[in-house]
């Protein structure tokens, strides 16, 4: 299952005590302060890790408790700090507060954000002797660790991103082009999940995403439109994916209001009109010049006609 979208519980370790001790030796009557600081409480930390793909794991575990620092002790020992928690997400994840806030946003393998810092760990009592007062009684408690609950938003990062109504034929165009094999059925939301499919093209490889039906509303949030809006904002190229023979004029305007209404810089991006089935129009003249200036492909992803002209194009234009 694919899951673009998570809220969590996050705590990190609260600070170990310092204490307050003096050196017992034998032959030495008057010991001097020998208290330990407490150890750091241990940091939670998010990173990006190419290995993982969805946010599944969070419909399992919500909360992430760090361990705290340890007192310190006699002999000024520093007490252990708390063992810090590394929760991996998939490259594009976007770290949110409670108020919509961005924390982060990892968008590289390995790029990371400590999301909540341990508590600093009390100071013991020998850390307080001055030349004045060689016997100090006090000692400080550890910090108390960060706790607040979070949002991790999934934005899949692809150079081109596939969008069209329910059965434009993304899923047959990105298994004709790529390694990804999508489900292929004649009803509407046969896709209910985004893929992902690597392309190598005249010395050159990208990624395509093939981003799930958008429907009449989809801003709106109506069918599933807005989780899967959100996942063509980082593609450089849009296509937009249209079945010839179901009035394409008018679907390509729909496509663009929808997303105008989600996030009118979208439309920003290069983007060309790529005309499916062909094969079964009877002549696709009347087609040529409907766009105006739009880039305008002809292909059939079922008989993969044309394809490669399309690819040429995405490769220079990345």
């Amino acid at each position: 299952m694919f899951v673009d979208y998570a809220k969590i519980y996050v705590k990190s370790g609260d600070g170990g005590n310092g204490i307050v001790s003096f050196r017992r030796e034998k032959f030495v009557p008057k010991g001097g302060p020998d208290g330990g600081n407490g150890g750091k409480g241990g940091d939670i930390i998010i990173k990006a890790s190419k290995d993982e793909n969805t946010l599944r794991l969070f419909r399992f575990k919500r909360k992430f408790i760090a361990k705290n620092g340890q007192s310190g002790g006699s002999n000024n020992k520093i007490g252990r700090s708390g063992e810090d928690i590394i929760i991996n997400v998939p490259v594009g994840s976007i770290i949110k507060d409670e108020d919509d806030n961005i924390i982060s946003d990892l968008s590289l393998d390995g790029q990371f954000a400590v999301v909540a810092r341990g508590g600093k760990g009390g100071r013991g009592n020998a850390s307080f002797a001055t030349s004045t007062n060689r016997t100090p009684r006090k000692a400080q408690e550890g910090q108390k660790g960060e706790e607040k609950n979070l949002i991790i938003e999934l934005k899949l990062i692809a150079d081109v991103g596939l969008v069209g109504f329910p059965n434009a034929g993304k899923s047959s165009l990105i298994r004709a082009v790529s390694n990804a094999k999508p489900e292929i059925s004649n009803y509407p939301f046969t896709t209910l999940t985004p893929h992902l499919g690597y392309v190598y093209f005249n010395n050159k490889d990208f990624v395509i995403a093939d981003i799930p039906g958008i429907i009449d509303g989809a801003h709106q949030g109506k069918g599933l439109g807005l989780q899967f809006l959100r996942h063509i904002e980082r593609t450089s190229i849009l296509l937009f994916v249209i079945d010839i023979v179901d009035n394409p004029q008018e679907t390509f305007g729909k496509l663009l209001s929808e997303i105008e209404n989600y996030n009118a810089e979208i439309l920003d991006k290069k983007r060309a009109v790529v005309l499916n089935k062909i094969d079964l129009a009877e002549d696709i003249k009347p087609y040529e010049n409907m766009f105006g200036d739009e880039t305008v492909f002809f292909i059939s992803a079922l008989k993969k006609m044309n394809l490669q002209e399309m690819l040429g194009w995405i490769s220079r234009n990345l």
